[in-house]
């Protein structure tokens, strides 16, 4: 009997832990670390210290999975009204409330704990500071009340090029806010086309995202606008930073990419065709990667010895 109990327990026990981490959002988490280990990189000029790399990679992401877990409690109650998140923990009865809530707190103590101790004062302050910006700026006040929540909302996504340049500097400069603000413009043209897939969905939830205040139209032809945006912001980084050529050619190449298939998607639409939204939100993924991993390796290559 012992051994039949402690067989149910393992698999119960699994399904919570899975439970307790589809609460910190991992697919969010890993677009996150993505832009701060280069970002640190980048601040050092080559490769920082490995364990303050590792330790500001790690306090990040429990960071991020905290201010996650809190969304998802805050935001139980339109969950159970959409298809896209009905699976969420708090929907399926695999987690409590107070368990999330528990789980969301301790989380952000100990990134903060993290980061102050590997890094500095700065650092840690910048992480709770993207906390409180996704919790409290983002979901308690904007999400549900105006159709530019996922604009304003998005800044606690930018942080962690901050978190990272601090973790390494101890300090700020032009050069992370660049890169602040590539993500800054980044966020709509990659989050609003996959609204439109998923328009019924906030429109039965009652949150008002711009594919549901104002249709496909408005939300392709503001991704036109943010996509050039943003290309023309990640341009500004080889003169202030500066890049060499990895970059500046990635910068380009990639950003033409994501302007040109932009453009596509606001010509299928207002032309009545399948305007295939989430080319564009996987393309813009592919884009902020491949822009990143360039801001990694520009520093890490020699600048070409000419005459």
């Amino acid at each position: 009997m012992l051994g039949t109990h402690r067989a149910v327990e393992r698999p119960r026990a699994a399904r919570r832990l899975r439970a307790y981490i589809a609460l910190t959002k991992p697919r969010i988490i890993e677009l996150l670390l993505v832009t701060t280990a280069p970002t640190m990189i980048l601040a050092q000029r080559g490769i920082p210290d490995l364990w303050l790399l590792a330790g500001v990679v790690f306090g990040g992401a429990l960071a991020a999975g905290s201010a996650n877990a809190f969304n998802c409690y805050i935001d139980r109650d339109i969950d159970r009204l959409m298809k896209r998140t009905e699976n969420r923990p708090l929907v399926t009865g695999e987690l409590s409330d107070r368990e999330a809530l528990v789980f969301a707190y301790v989380l952000g103590v100990i990134a903060t704990a993290v980061l102050w101790l590997v890094a500095n004062p700065l650092t840690a302050a910048l992480a709770v500071g993207a906390i409180l910006l996704y919790v409290v700026l983002y979901t308690l006040i904007l999400k549900r009340r105006t159709e530019q929540n996922i604009v304003w909302g998005g800044v606690a996504g930018c942080m962690p090029v901050l978190i990272g340049w601090a973790g390494v500097t101890n300090s700020l400069s032009w050069e992370p806010f660049i890169l602040f603000m590539v993500i800054f413009l980044w966020t709509p043209a990659h989050y609003w086309p996959l609204s439109v897939k998923y328009r019924e969905d906030y429109d039965a939830a009652g949150v008002p995202m711009l594919s549901v205040t104002e249709g496909e139209t408005s939300v392709s032809l503001q991704t036109v606008l943010y996509a050039w945006a943003t290309v023309m912001c990640s341009l500004l980084l080889v003169p202030v930073a500066p890049m060499g050529w990895v970059y500046t050619t990635v910068a380009v190449l990639a950003g033409g990419w994501f302007v040109w298939e932009s453009h596509v998607l606001y010509a299928r639409t207002i032309s009545g065709r399948d305007p295939k939204p989430m080319r564009v939100f996987h393309l813009s993924i592919t884009y902020l990667t491949l822009l990143f991993l360039a801001v990694g390796i520009d520093p890490l290559v020699p600048l070409p010895i000419i005459g």
